[in-house]
């Protein structure tokens, strides 16, 4: 059997815009992964320093750079030198905290599933400009 080439190209087409939805990430499965974070950051309206800092704005954000709040040494040393929180150094960090903050505060290990930290990124991002 042969399939028209009008609905061939119609189903790669959805294949492709699924594909490329995961690959950015859900923000709706991102809150409910979000919960994880939580105890210790907080995001949206009112949001406050915790333990760890308020992400509202996170993405492209210099590392270490809200007023008041106590950076690790290493955290603020990765700020003076440049470093943004874009959404790739996000993703590395939340996948493995210590492989870009060595000795850094945050003690969480990581979301080892990369679909859990593109929602989370995607989650973040809806309260960042």
């Amino acid at each position: 059997m042969r399939i028209p080439s009008s609905i061939a190209v119609l189903g790669f087409s959805l294949v492709a815009f699924v594909g490329a939805a995961q690959a950015q990430g859900n923000a709706e499965e991102g809150a409910a992964v979000f919960k994880k974070c939580r105890t210790c950051h907080d995001v949206g309206a009112g949001a406050k320093n915790k333990v760890g800092p308020a992400l509202n704005n996170i993405i492209g954000r210099k590392a270490a750079s809200i007023d008041g709040f106590a950076y690790s040494s290493d955290m603020k040393g990765l700020g003076a030198n440049g470093f943004v929180w874009s959404e790739e150094n996000l993703g590395k960090y939340l996948e493995n905290v210590r492989s870009v903050v060595a000795n850094g505060k945050m003690v969480f290990p990581g979301l080892k599933d990369e679909q859990d930290r593109k929602d989370v990124i995607a989650y973040l991002r809806k309260f960042s400009k």
